[in-house]
């Protein structure tokens, strides 16, 4: 029998917390387990394997910004936990509204802990009797597995492969390629036909209940796989037999579409370019990509903490404009060289900043297009800035670019100037110069707690516009010369129509990098 969040909440080591639902209650009631777990760091959702119950005492919440806390939610859900549950006291006296309207809109659902409890306990308990219930789940994920084995090897299709996995499970399942095409998919014996089952996962509102699994073939990414536990199924089991599955799917896609020369010889290229390997390397390997040794290009980089890569979103961009060269998966990065064409270049450049900036891409990814490397020889440099381009502009200073917030895609045109002092100069020097250019103005929004810096960087990159600079500041405009007299008489006078000017502008820049 199954372990639900309901049946949790009332076990004799959480109720003398006095848990109380506070987003996603109808979800909640059918939530199954897979595992409890604690944890007071917000960056955890890709270390976890989704089905858990997050224990939290709130600690790194209360130090957090709201749009932190909100992205927590999101990257959770997106993960796949199954719950979240917030101690509150006298460290966070009460979970932050944001976060509710997050986990009600993420369908994830929400615990408040009103009372303290040691979450080790908790754990011990229920973790030993989720062990039990697992270790049938993997016999019976196992003999699904060896079904869908013997399927296989009397020449079954892929969708009888599948429907074999959606009796065991009682889930719809979905096969797709990388570029989002189906390839197959089945439903449990005696489910009625959705018209369009893709469309039916996606829209189900209890993501805990979806889960995707990645299918490789040689190493190199090529199918995702899709299950939605229906209700009254085991979504642990659905979880650990679409994982026991993905060999079997692997050797099935091998025998009906192995992956052609080209797509290997681009993700070989792709990891040569990342390693900065021997540039006779990239020029045996591009011809075999499709990409002309002379074409221009650029690298396009991607990060993203959720629960999978948005490779396909990304892929299906890159083949609108101009022509998609090769694509490479690795951990939290996705790594692509988009060809251009040599009539239209920094058009088709120009599309692929606003194509990713238009992309539902998951909470918290951020994306750096490189500059247009002439030749594959220079495709390695293009990655190296557009990674230095994510590096400079998630740092310490805000995002820019066209986002100040996550998602936001950067262009490594728009940060030239950080780059080149990058290379130019050491950080003591970088210091130094910005304290020669700043030094008063620092001073005072250190005393102050002011924002003058920002307020001239921004005033500086809108070509000195005021009423362009107070609205991206939000600023009243009378609030804003305000500002700026407090600017010039911190440096020495208004620095239009002087030599200062590209001094101070260059100062900011670097200051918020």
């Amino acid at each position: 029998m199954s372990i639900r969040l309901q049946d949790v909440l009332k076990h004799s080591t959480l109720t003398p917390a006095d848990p109380v639902i506070r987003a996603a209650a109808a979800i909640a009631a059918q939530t199954q387990l897979r595992w409890i777990h604690s944890s007071e760091v917000l960056d955890i959702a890709p270390l976890l394997g989704g089905g858990e119950l997050l224990l939290t005492g709130g600690q790194a919440l209360t130090s957090a910004t709201d749009e932190r806390r909100v992205g927590y939610i999101w990257e959770l859900a997106e993960r796949g936990v199954a719950a979240l549950a917030i101690e509150t006291g006298t460290v966070l006296p009460s979970i932050p509204s944001s976060m509710v309207a997050a986990a009600e809109a993420a369908g994830l659902p929400l615990i408040e802990l009103r009372k303290v409890v040691p979450f080790v306990g908790v754990m011990e308990a229920i973790n030993s009797l989720l062990v039990s219930e697992s270790a049938a789940h993997l016999q019976q994920a196992d003999r699904a597995s060896h079904a869908m084995a013997v399927e296989l090897a009397h020449g079954g299709s892929l969708d009888r492969i599948l429907a074999v996995l959606a009796d065991a499970t009682g889930a719809e399942v979905v096969l797709t390629s990388t570029s989002g095409a189906p390839l197959a998919s089945a439903l449990p014996a005696g489910h009625a036909e959705e018209p369009d089952l893709t469309a039916s996962i996606e829209s189900s509102p209890d993501r805990a209940r979806n889960i995707q699994v990645d299918v490789s073939v040689r190493g190199i990414p090529s199918a995702r796989l899709t299950l939605h536990a229906l209700p009254g199924a085991d979504v642990n089991l659905t979880r650990i037999a679409g994982n026991r599955s993905v060999d079997i799917l692997a050797l099935a896609l091998l025998q009906r579409m192995p992956p052609g020369l080209k797509e290997m010889a681009g993700a070989a290229l792709i990891r040569a370019v990342d390693s900065g390997t021997q540039n006779w390397r990239l020029q045996q390997l591009a011809p075999a990509a499709g990409i002309p040794l002379s074409a221009q290009l650029v690298a396009v980089v991607v990060r993203s903490p959720g629960s999978s890569q948005p490779r396909m979103a990304v892929e299906q961009l890159l083949e609108r404009v101009g022509h998609h060269g090769a694509s490479y998966a690795d951990n939290a990065e996705l790594l692509a060289l988009a060809v251009l064409r040599p009539a239209r270049m920094q058009e088709d450049r120009d599309a692929i900043v606003a194509g990713l900036q238009s992309l539902a891409l998951p909470e918290g990814t951020v994306s750096a297009v490189g500059p247009v490397a002439h030749g594959i020889s220079a495709a390695p440099w293009s990655l190296t800035e557009a990674r230095l381009t994510l590096d400079l502009g998630t740092g310490a200073g805000p995002l820019r670019a066209g986002s100040g917030q996550s998602g936001a895609v950067l262009d490594a045109e728009a940060f030239a100037v950080e780059r080149l002092a990058f290379h130019s100069l050491d950080e003591a020097q970088r210091t130094e110069f910005i304290g020669q250019q700043l030094g008063a103005i620092l001073v005072h929004d250190s005393q102050r707690n002011s924002a003058l810096v920002e307020t001239l960087r921004v005033w500086l990159d809108s070509g000195c516009n005021t009423a362009q600079a107070a609205r991206e500041l939000h600023l009243e405009r009378q609030s804003m010369h305000q500002r700026l007299q407090r600017i010039f008489s911190l440096c020495g006078g208004d620095p239009r129509g002087t030599g200062r000017l590209a001094a101070l502008h260059l100062a900011t820049r670097l200051a918020a990098s």
